[in-house]
This record gives C-alpha cells, structure tokens and sequence, in this order.
C-alpha cells in the first residue's frame, strides 16, 4: 500500500469511527449471565501403598502382659514405718499413654515430704516417667528393677495414645478415680504432643484408617465416652471416605491423626535423660514391702506392674496377655489400619515402625505365659495378607500422598476406646 492510499483509507477509517461516535447508540441486550453452580466432584482418591505382608517377611513375634485391674490404676500414698510409699501402678493397656500424668501427680505426692531423695521401684514407662518428673522437682532419684529396656513390658506394646485400653471395668469407677484419670490423661497427652516430633524420642503424629461398611460413629463416644471431659467432646478430627475415595476393600474409610510411640527409641530415650540429669538405676529384686526398709530413700514410688501382685498382695491384678508379630519394615508404609474381609471374622491391622510392620493384637485374660499361641499368630497374619492383598494399588505416577486437608491437633476424646 502507497503513502496516498494509506492516509485516504486511515482517514476514511477515522471518519467513520468518529461519525458513529457521535450517532445514536444502540443498546444490545444480553441475557443475565447464571451463578456458577458449585461442584460436587467426588475427591481424589487418597494415594496408599499397600503394605507387603507374607510369612517370608516374619521376623518375629512377641508377648507382653498387660497389668489389669477391674478398678482402675492405683495411685496414691501409704506409710511403711518411716518411708512413704506411692503407689503408681496397674494400667492395663494404658500405661505408655497416662505414665506421664500420673508420674507428675506421683511426684506431687511426692513433694509433701521433706526429704528430696526418691527411690522409683521399675524401669517400664511409668517407672521411668515417675522418675523424670520427680528430677524435674529437684529429686534425687534412683530406679530399682530387675529388668531395663529393651527387657520390659512397655517395650512388647504396640504403643500409642490409647489411655482408655484395657484400663477399667465401668461398673467399678468411682468419682475420685474418675478425677485421677481426667487429670493423669489431660497431663499425658500434653507431654507428647511436646514430645511429637522431637529427634530422637519416637513419638509422631501418623493417620489412622479404619476401613468398615458402616460410618456411624459409636453411641456417646463408645463405651467410655462419659470419662471425657465435655469441653474436649469435638470430634473434629474424624473424616469420612467414601467408596472411590480410598483404596481399602471396604464400602469407607474412617481417618483420624493418632499420636505413635516407638517403644524402643522412646523407652531407651527416656533412660538417657534420666541418666543424663543423675539418676541412678540399681538391678535388685523386692520380695516383701519389709525388704524395702534397707533404701537410703524415704520416698519410693512403687511403678512394679503386675509385680505389685506378689509384692504388696494386690489381688485385683490380673494379666491381659498381648501378641505381636512383627515383619520387616517397610518404610514406605506411613499410615495405620485395620478392617477386615466380608467373608472373614478376623480384624487385620498393621502399625509400621522403624523396628518392623507391627501385625495384629489380642487381649487374653489371665494368661501368664510369655510363649506366643501359634494358633492367633496364624490367624493375624493370615488375616492380613488377605485384607491388604485386596487393597487397590496406586495410580500410576500418582505422588503417594496422606489425606488432606491438614487439620487441628485432634481431641483427647478422640483417642478413648483405642488398643495400645
């Protein structure tokens, strides 16, 4: 295009672009534009790798002896001649999970006398935290035990925040047991949460999944909701997935944050604390409250266990005996479950560690035996070969991921009527 017919056709462009600014408008009418209709997608399907379970991968099985009594723990002080003795003692399931608080109520037992020289009798969880909590009130303190981790009962659990397991028959709680617990599980659960996470404590926050054809949530919080205190009845952690949305070979899935325990690394951590603030520990067998007369201490906390059967003649105590059957670990494997088959009366669940993918439970009544039933190793592993096997696999290229969004610190509520 030439200079001459560049500047006529512009300005005829020009033109018209101004004659028809100064013409009459005209008004063009457009239909309301609708409100965007919200979606109701189902979410994306949580990503979980399946846990590898087969009798090659067995590597051990184990059995702890859970100290019951159907009324509760004991706590509290009894005179023996000059010495002050607080008992601590008779958790049942719950003895990782409420050691903390009532180590800390012990040692306020404590603090009445005014002598600050403490003897703790046992190295298990609560012997070890009675004893921590007394040095953090400026005892000198000495444990006594015929048996050190990893040699202790704590170490055979499963482990977790699960302060109502195996701890007390309803129809024998009274108010002031009642107050105990409230106080020893509030106390507890605020000492692992500050544990959560720290190097070297084995204590972590890990999501749990309940894979079941029935969502709805227990009646008033299970069979011990009414020992919950009403402030921390929320329930906020507890989602739901729906059929799609999960990869277990059940209708849902029932997620909640659960707090995990370590024995051996927490257990061997809390003996190195103890060690490092000047405790003392002392291999030596008790056979009658009178052999206690020859410690130096005028305070002892008795955290025997079922030991305080034969010792202080505690009748009530009874073994609820556990099975553990561990294989390799599979650290890829970052969540727990459980469910089990339609077909099958076993429930399969697995609990990865560091130390091995922990298999299944059981809670027998006054067996004392340490030697594993081969007959319930048969059928937990049995059980969860078959229920993980049917688990749907993950999507290729798919980040293997836990259930989002990220939520609140759960509610102590949430953790009642779960198996340590």
């Amino acid at each position: 295009m030439n200079r001459r017919n560049f500047f006529k056709t512009g300005g005829m462009a020009l033109a018209g672009f101004g004659l028809a600014g100064c013409g009459p408008k005209k008004v063009v009418q457009r239909a309301p534009t609708p409100p965007a209709v919200p979606g109701f997608a189902p979410r994306p399907a949580i990503d979980l790798t399946p846990p590898r379970i087969t009798w090659e991968r067995v590597i051990r099985t184990t059995i702890g002896l859970r100290p019951h009594r159907d009324s509760g723990f004991v706590l509290k002080g009894v005179k023996f001649d000059d010495r002050t003795v607080i008992h601590d003692y008779g958790f049942g399931g719950a003895g990782m999970s409420l050691a903390w608080g009532c180590g800390a109520m012990a040692a306020d037992m404590a603090l009445e006398q005014g002598d600050r020289r403490a003897a703790v009798l046992g190295c298990g969880s609560p012997g070890l935290t009675a004893a921590r909590q007394l040095q953090r009130r400026g005892f000198a303190v000495t444990i006594y035990t015929l048996a050190v981790p990893p040699y202790t009962t704590s170490n055979m659990s499963s482990a977790g925040f699960t302060p109502t397991a195996g701890l007390v028959s309803a129809d024998q709680r009274t108010p002031a047991w009642d107050a105990q617990f409230r106080q020893a599980a509030e106390i507890s659960y605020r000492q692992l949460q500050l544990l959560a996470g720290a190097p070297g404590y084995g204590v972590y926050w890990i999501d749990s999944y309940n894979a079941t054809d029935d969502p709805t949530p227990p009646a008033g919080g299970g069979p011990d909701g009414d020992l919950v205190p009403e402030h921390l009845r929320t329930g906020r952690d507890r989602e739901v997935l729906g059929p799609g949305e999960h990869p277990f070979p059940t209708k849902y899935a029932i997620r909640t944050s659960t707090l995990a325990i370590e024995p051996s690394i927490y257990l061997d951590a809390l003996v190195r604390d103890f060690m490092l603030f000047g405790g003392k520990i002392v291999i030596r067998k008790f056979d009658t409250p009178r052999d206690l007369m020859s410690l130096n201490e005028p305070v002892i906390i008795n955290c025997t266990g079922l030991g305080s059967k034969t010792l202080f003649n505690d009748d009530e105590l009874v073994p609820i005996r556990g099975q553990l059957t561990v294989c390799i670990p599979q650290p890829e494997v970052h969540y727990r479950a459980s469910g089990r088959l339609p077909n099958s009366t076993i429930n399969a669940s697995i609990n990865p560690r560091s130390d091995g993918l922990v298999i299944g439970n059981m809670q027998e009544r006054g067996n004392w035996s340490l030697e594993p039933n081969e007959e319930v190793r048969q059928q937990n592993v049995s059980a969860a070969i078959a229920f993980f096997a049917a688990m749907r696999a993950p999507s290729g290229g798919v980040r293997l991921t836990r259930s989002a969004p990220a939520r609140a610190i759960p509610s102590l509520e949430s953790f009642y009527g779960l198996e340590s």
